[in-house]
């Protein structure tokens, strides 16, 4: 089980799309759920996507400022899902 940034509702990890920062401190979408380094993980709801935006709770999570580009692969992601 996994809490999810956006609603902090826990769910089934293969429910939630994960997100990762590494050692080097990228931070990048994964989608297999196995990479290396730190995550947070964001349901593949579009509501809860723009709730972990508005309360800036990936930064929180990962404790440095998350970069606009990782926001639009986060979206292309969900919209991949089918995330509403």
């Amino acid at each position: 089980m996994r809490r999810c940034v956006g609603c902090r509702e826990m769910k089934e990890k293969r429910e939630l799309l994960r997100i990762v920062r590494n050692n080097e401190g990228e931070i990048f979408v994964d989608p297999t759920g196995k990479k290396n380094g730190r995550g947070a993980y964001i349901c593949k709801d579009k509501t809860c996507y723009e709730q972990a935006v508005k309360t800036r709770s990936l930064s929180r999570e990962f404790g440095c400022e998350i970069p606009e580009e990782v926001y639009e692969d986060i979206a292309q992601q969900l919209e991949a899902y089918g995330g509403e």
